[in-house]
């Protein structure tokens, strides 16, 4: 069984920071790439950030220069965010792309989510 467990949300005030934490636990093969994606209420879930196993990064405009993805050992992906906008609040959702084993295709898994209030 894969898993994905999201940590580090909260309320902060604009102008602050927060780590994201991801986690992934369970038999796997390799992790292709990880990501960041938020969904505020009554919006779609967006693509917040983006690191593939090469090591190459993908921002949303609005986050850019403000958030960094990255990833400290084989299966934790965090993410930095910092001089947050009230914008900025959703729910944030960690996912990757999985092999579980060596002959099989990534598949996607998703985390059950972690969420990040700003206030003005």
């Amino acid at each position: 069984q894969v898993q994905l467990v999201e940590s580090g949300g909260g309320l902060v005030q604009a102008g602050g920071s927060l780590r994201l934490s991801c986690v992934v636990s369970g038999r796997i093969f390799m992790i292709n790439a990880m990501g960041w994606y938020r969904q505020a209420p009554g919006k779609q879930r967006e693509l917040v950030a983006t690191l593939a196993s090469g090591g190459s990064t993908a921002y949303a405009d609005s986050v850019k220069g403000r958030f960094t993805i990255s990833r400290d050992n084989a299966n934790t992906v965090y993410l930095q965010m910092s001089s947050l906008k009230p914008e900025d609040t959703a729910v944030y959702y960690c996912n990757a792309a999985i092999r579980r084993v060596v002959t099989s295709a990534p598949s996607i898994y998703w985390g059950q989510g972690t969420q990040v209030t700003v206030s003005s």
